[in-house]
């Protein structure tokens, strides 16, 4: 879990309730109009397939997915700033003080580029913190968790600016597969940590608690209060984590989560009291429009004229440039903008909205010749065909359709982990090698495992294992070095490059790889934004 920070902008919003990105597959691609008065009162053309008031009907009460925001006014703006959660009990303790040190010394710089992030997400999530009965300064979990970074992604395999694992993940509603991760998502990935932390504090009665749990796991947390409850003795609400973490029991980094959310949110919420420079950004805010299954966002926002940086930024769940192939999908779009790239993905034929056209290979023909044909790399084919069957040396197996992305759906997809592929912490990994006449099952029962976790941990999509294989059995903090992918060529390279292709820019290669403008323009020693088409690029150094 990192540390990070955040400023304060008493700009508090009301917003309508944000809804899921994916819906069942529709029979038509309406767009979820709205306007910041009502979202729910434009008109539909006449030749709509379904009734207007059947689409707003669902599309507002169930699927739409649209965001405006309306300002709280600051009364006093130069009053005493207050918090909603127990900060001035605990500000002079040891560990508070500590942090405080840190965020505004050796980290402050670290600390006032996360503070400006999360101006952009600050409206957003203290409205829906409110709308939910929780503390809008839980808003500081976020800080701590990732500095606000979306796409955050720790050594544990946590994604997102709430830093959820795939299980947790999934257990509070997010979608997260092969085409997918809200974790990604802002505004999915906060409903997300609502929930978690609603059923926390009302399992625990304490929101610092809560946010142990939320760090440490639940069922540590419970049982450390049974274990040491006679140590804990009369101490009550936000005094008994405290309590707790005197015991030789909770980790360490449980022990100082919350005096780092406390020291987080006494030095974001006043940033000039510590010398911090914070650089608000714009709010977070979004329109929608439904597309259909396998839809692409390049060819949508090529057609409506919208900037692919603009496309990627708006849909960080979309890993893979397209609507997945099993459903259909709320596009985000700036707002305002919802009518014209409706009119936009209607004026499309329907070859031109497809991310992908579907193709069988030739006999005999690998991988890498297939993606050659079609001007593709072998790793972009793979992005959009993960249960593509292969035999010796890369052959496709017979019998298979193989689907061959367009250029436009490559643009504005990421490069990104497998998110079924789940690593824990904890010592180090235990890897096996495979012998000859080894199967998973045989391999799996020496380790008490299952065919199924195996298969998940070192992210095999088939039974197929090949002698001198390395398996992952016991995974740790260093488990991603030890796995081992099933293909000949994976080997992990300290250095990842790119080539620019037309129409690139650094912002949208930044957003593919996770990474920053100047991140990039520091490996390549670039001194301004120009690139060019064909040019090779580090994205990453590891």
């Amino acid at each position: 879990m990192a540390l990070p920070g955040l400023l304060s902008l008493a700009i508090v919003a009301c917003q309508t309730p944000l809804r899921p990105l994916t819906e069942p597959v529709p029979s038509a691609a309406p767009s979820r109009e709205a306007s910041t008065a009502n979202p729910v009162a434009r008109s539909r053309p006449a030749n709509d397939l379904v009734t207007h008031d059947v689409v707003m009907k669902a599309a507002v009460s169930v699927f739409g997915d649209s965001t405006h925001f309306t300002s709280e006014a600051d009364d006093s703006p130069d009053a005493e700033p207050t918090w909603d959660i127990d900060v001035r009990s605990y500000e002079t303790h040891e560990r508070v003080e500590h942090y405080i040190r840190a965020f505004t010394g050796s980290a402050r710089d670290r600390m006032s580029e996360r503070i400006s992030r999360g101006t952009r997400y600050e409206p957003m999530i203290r409205a829906k913190m409110r709308e939910n009965g929780l503390p809008e300064d839980l808003f500081y979990l976020a800080l701590i968790e990732s500095g606000y970074d979306p796409h955050a992604y720790s050594s544990a395999a946590a994604v997102g600016m709430w830093q959820f694992m795939t299980a947790t993940g999934r257990g509070v509603g997010l979608r997260i597969d092969w085409w997918l991760d809200e974790r990604r998502d802002p505004a999915r990935s906060t409903d997300a940590a609502i929930s978690f932390l609603r059923s926390l504090q009302k399992q625990f009665g304490s929101f610092y608690l809560a946010a142990a749990a939320y760090n440490g796991g639940p069922g540590r947390v419970a049982r450390g209060l049974s274990r040491f409850a006679s140590e804990i003795g009369d101490a009550a609400g936000e005094d008994r984590f405290f309590a707790l973490a005197e015991q030789d029991y909770l980790h360490s980094e449980t022990k100082n989560y919350v005096p780092q959310l406390i020291a987080a949110a006494l030095v974001a919420k006043t940033p000039e009291k510590y010398g911090l420079t914070v650089e608000t950004q714009p709010p977070f805010a979004y329109d929608s429009v439904l597309v259909e299954a396998g839809s692409s966002l390049g060819a949508l926002a090529n057609a409506g004229a919208l900037p692919l940086d603009t496309m990627i930024e708006l849909n960080p769940a979309v890993l893979r440039g397209a609507a997945p192939p099993d459903r259909s999908l709320w596009v985000r779009v700036p707002v305002g903008m919802d009518s014209i790239m409706t009119a936009a993905y209607r004026a499309m034929t329907p070859k031109e909205r497809e991310a992908w056209t579907e193709v069988r290979p030739k006999s005999g023909e690998t991988v890498e010749a297939l993606a050659k044909r079609h001007d593709v790399t072998s790793r972009e084919l793979g992005w959009y065909n993960p249960s593509l069957r292969t035999g010796k040396r890369g052959v496709i197996s017979s019998g298979q359709t193989v689907r061959i992305p367009t250029r436009e759906t490559i643009l504005v997809a990421r490069v990104v982990p497998d998110p079924a592929v789940e690593r824990y912490g904890g010592g180090k990994a235990t890897v096996h090698v495979v012998r000859s006449g080894e199967s998973l099952g045989m391999i799996g029962q020496r380790y008490g495992l299952s065919v199924s976790r195996l298969k998940s941990m070192n992210g095999l999509r088939s039974d197929r294992i090949r002698i001198g294989q390395s398996l992952v059995v016991r995974a740790g903090s260093n488990a991603a070095a030890a796995r081992a992918s099933t293909a000949a060529a994976s080997t992990s390279r300290s250095i990842t490059t790119h080539v620019v292709r037309r129409g690139e820019s650094l912002s949208a290669i930044a957003e593919r790889y996770g990474t920053t403008v100047s991140r990039i323009k520091t490996l390549n020693k670039l001194a301004s934004d120009r690139i060019k088409s064909g040019q090779k690029l580090v994205v990453r150094r590891s």
